[in-house]
C-alpha cells in the first residue's frame, strides 16, 4: 500500500531522518513513536504530500484511498454533525467528499460511529460550527471511519476522546479492514492496537513486529547485543593500538604497525552505535507537601446546574488521605465538572465543600497555562515555587519533561501549548499541595514524558484524584476508582483492573438475571437419566473411547511441549554463543562478520517471544487435560 525509501528531510542544519525506509501493507496497524520534535508529523505530511523530502521516494499504489486526522482541527461550516460525519463538508482533512451517495447502512454506520466516539443522537442534526475544537475533531475521525480509506493516518487521535470514546476507537481500530499508520503517546492504546511500532530514533527507522510492549522487549535486546558487539570492537582497537603504541617506532615492526593502523581504521568504520539513552527519567525525589488529616475534602448534599441542567443533586463524596482516585464514565456524565466542585473552579449552589486539616488544593487544567509569565524564561518560571531547590534539581525535573540543555533559556512567550503544558505540570510537582487534582495531564505529553509524570506521581505523599483517558496511566497510578454517571457516583475501592472486573460481574449478573435468578443453557441428560437410557456395555465402551481420546490428547501435548522446550533451549543457547562470539576480537578480523552474526541475533529475538507463547498455550492445555483426569480418578 505504501513505500518509500531512502529519505531524508533536514531544517534548519538538523536532520530530523536520513535514508528512511518503511513499507506498510494491508492489515498493518503501525504505531510511529519517537520523543516530540523527532519528526514523526513531519514524515506524516512528506508521505501525505503536504511537503517535500530533501531526497528520497514515496509511492502509494495505485487505487489506494488515503485519509489522514491530523492533530489540529479543520475548519467547518454549516453543514450538521452529521453531515461532517458523511463527508458533505468540503474542508475535511481527508479531501473532497468521500460519500456521494448515502445508503441506509452508510447512514446507520455513521450514526454507530458517531455514538461510539461519545456523540449523543440529539447531537446529531447540531451545526458543526457550535462544536468545541476536540469535539469537531471527534466528528472528522468518525467521517474518516464511515469513510473507510484503505490506508488511515492518524496523528495523535487519543488527544480528544474521554476514556469510554477511546475504549470504543481501540476495539474498533483492532478490526479496521485496511491498514492504520498511527503516531499515539498513548502506551496502552498501542499495546491493543498495533501490530507494528516503527521507532523513530537517530535520525533513522526501526520496524519491530509486535506491540508496544513486544517492542520495548525487541529494543532492549537488540541493544544489549549492540553494547556486547560495540564492548568487542573497542577491546580489538585498544589491543591494535597497544601494539602500534609499543612498535610503531621500530623499523622491524613498522609494517605490521601500518597494517594494525589500517586494521583500526576499517574497525572504526564497522564500530556499532550504540543508544544508552533510556529517555527521561526522574533523577531526584520531589518535595513533599505537609501531611494532611485523613479526611482531606468532603461535598456534603452539593447540588449544582449549568442553567436548566442539573448535574448533581445531594451529591456527597469523601477523598482519605493516600488515595489515588480516577474519575470514569461516559462522556458528559459530569466527571470534569466533579472535579472542579472539589477544587473551588465552581460553587456548589446548594450544600457545602468541605478542607480537611492542613489541606491546600491544586489544579490541573487547560486555563492553568494562562498563569505563566510569558517574559521569563522556562528556568526563571520553573524557579517560581514556595519550594528552595538547587538549580540542578530544577533541571533534572525540567529534563524529564524535554526541557534540555539551552532549551531552558526560551521565553515562555514563544512556548507550543504543549510545552507549556508540560512547563505547568513541572512547577506543580516542584511544589505540590496536598490535594492535587489533575484533569488529563498525559496530553500533549510523549511515552518519556508520561513515565516521567507516573514516576513523580508515585513518589507523591498527598492526594490525587484525575481524570485522563491514558489507560498505561490509569493502570500505574490509581488506587480507587469512581464511576460517574447520570449524576450518581459508584466507588471501587481498588485500582483500574479491580474496576474493570466488578463492572464486568455486574454485567454479567445483569445478563443471566443475577444471583439466585440465573437462566442457564439447557441441560442434557442427567448421569441417572443416562445410565437408564444406556446399556451397562455400551456405557463402557464410550467411557473407554473417552479415556483413549484423553491419552492420545495427552501424549500429544507431551510431544509438543517437550518439541517447544528443546527448540527454546537451542535458540537461548546459540544466543549465548553468538554473544560470546561478538565478545571475541578474532570475530572482527573477518570483514562483515559482526552483521551476519547480528542478524542471525534479531532472528532469534524475534522468534524467541512467539515460541515462548506456543510453550505457555500447549503447557496450559496439557494441565487442564491432566487435571481432567485426575478429577475422574
Amino acid at each position: 500500500m505504501l513505500t518509500f525509501s531512502g529519505v531524508t528531510k533536514a531544517y534548519g542544519g538538523r536532520t530530523l531522518f536520513s535514508d528512511a525506509a518503511l513499507a506498510v501493507v494491508e492489515g498493518d496497524r503501525v504505531g510511529l513513536v519517537g520523543p516530540n520534535g523527532a519528526g514523526k508529523s513531519t514524515l506524516l505530511r512528506i508521505l501525505l504530500g503536504e511537503e517535500s523530502a530533501d531526497s528520497g521516494h514515496v509511492a502509494i499504489a495505485r487505487g489506494v484511498r488515503t485519509g489522514v486526522l491530523p492533530q489540529e482541527s479543520a475548519p467547518v461550516g454549516d453543514e450538521t454533525v452529521l453531515d461532517l460525519a458523511l463527508g458533505h463538508d468540503a474542508g475535511s482533512p481527508a479531501g473532497p467528499a468521500a460519500i456521494e451517495i448515502v445508503d441506509g447502512e452508510t447512514m446507520a454506520r455513521a450514526k454507530r460511529i458517531l455514538s461510539g466516539l461519545g456523540f449523543r443522537s440529539t447531537d446529531f442534526e447540531r451545526p458543526a460550527r457550535e462544536l468545541s475544537g476536540g469535539w469537531v475533531m471527534r466528528a472528522h475521525l468518525a467521517r474518516l471511519l464511515v469513510w473507510q480509506p484503505e490506508l488511515l493516518m492518524l496523528d495523535e487521535p487519543t488527544n480528544h476522546l474521554d476514556l469510554e470514546a477511546l475504549l470504543w476507537l481501540q476495539e474498533y481500530l483492532k478490526t479496521y479492514p485496511g491498514a492504520v499508520l498511527l503516531i499515539s503517546h498513548d502506551r496502552e492504546f498501542l499495546n491493543q492496537v498495533c501490530t507494528h511500532i516503527v521507532e523513530l530514533r537517530q535520525a533513522r527507522l526501526f520496524k519491530y513486529t509486535g506491540n508496544y510492549d513486544s517492542y520495548l522487549q525487541q529494543r532492549e535486546a537488540t541493544e544489549q547485543a549492540l553494547l556486547a558487539t560495540a564492548k568487542a570492537q573497542q577491546r580489538r582497537i585498544d589491543q591494535l593500538q597497544e601494539f602500534v603504541d609499543r612498535f610503531g617506532a621500530k623499523n622491524t615492526k613498522a609494517s605490521q604497525a601500518q597494517s594494525k593502523l589500517k586494521q583500526i581504521a576499517r574497525l572504526r568504520e564497522e564500530m556499532v552505535e550504540v543508544d544508552t539513552g533510556d529517555g527521561p527519567t526522574v533523577g531526584f525525589r520531589f518535595p513533599q507537601p505537609a501531611r494532611s488529616g485523613l479526611r482531606v475534602i468532603r461535598l456534603e448534599h452539593v447540588s449544582f446546574s449549568y442553567g436548566q441542567t442539573r448535574v448533581y443533586e445531594d451529591l456527597n463524596f469523601e477523598a482519605e488521605r493516600g488515595q489515588r482516585i480516577v474519575l470514569v464514565g461516559p462522556n458528559g456524565a459530569g466527571k470534569s465538572t466533579l472535579l472542579k466542585l472539589l477544587a473551588g473552579v465552581l460553587t456548589p449552589q446548594s450544600g457545602s465543600r468541605v478542607l480537611g486539616h492542613n489541606v491546600h488544593a491544586g489544579y490541573f487544567a487547560q486555563y492553568r497555562l494562562d498563569t505563566l509569565n510569558p517574559a521569563r524564561t522556562v528556568l526563571e518560571e520553573a524557579y517560581d515555587t514556595r519550594q528552595r531547590l538547587t538549580e540542578t534539581a530544577v533541571r533534572t525535573v525540567l529534563g524529564s519533561f524535554l526541557f534540555r540543555g539551552d532549551d531552558v533559556f526560551k521565553r515562555v512567550s514563544v512556548l507550543s501549548g504543549g510545552e507549556k503544558s508540560r512547563l505547568a505540570l513541572v512547577k506543580l510537582l516542584l511544589d505540590p499541595p496536598t490535594l492535587l487534582l489533575m484533569d488529563e495531564p498525559t496530553t500533549h505529553l510523549d511515552l518519556g514524558s508520561v513515565d516521567a509524570l507516573v514516576e513523580a506521581l508515585r513518589q507523591f505523599e498527598g492526594t490525587l484524584i484525575f481524570i485522563s483517558h491514558d489507560v498505561h496511566f490509569i493502570r500505574s497510578i490509581a488506587n480507587h476508582a469512581v464511576h460517574v454517571r447520570a449524576g450518581r457516583l459508584t466507588h471501587y475501592p481498588g485500582g483500574y483492573d479491580y474496576y474493570l472486573e466488578k463492572t464486568r460481574q455486574a454485567a454479567r449478573a445483569g445478563l443471566t438475571g443475577g444471583p439466585g435468578g440465573s437462566v442457564s443453557p439447557a441441560q442434557g441428560p442427567s448421569p441417572s437419566e443416562g445410565a437408564d437410557a444406556l446399556s451397562r456395555r455400551e456405557r463402557k465402551r464410550l467411557e473407554a473411547e473417552a479415556r483413549q481420546e484423553r491419552a492420545r490428547r495427552r501424549r500429544e501435548l507431551e510431544r509438543q511441549v517437550l518439541a517447544l522446550e528443546e527448540e527454546i533451549g537451542a535458540l537461548e543457547t546459540r544466543e549465548r554463543e553468538l554473544v560470546v562470539e561478538l565478545e571475541r576480537p578474532e570475530t572482527y578480523s573477518t570483514p562483515g562478520g559482526p552483521v551476519g552474526i547480528q542478524r542471525e541475533l534479531k532472528e532469534i529475538h524475534e522468534r524467541l517471544p512467539a515460541l515462548h507463547e506456543e510453550w505457555e498455550r500447549a503447557a496450559e492445555a496439557l494441565q487442564a487435560v491432566i487435571a481432567a483426569a485426575d478429577a475422574e480418578k
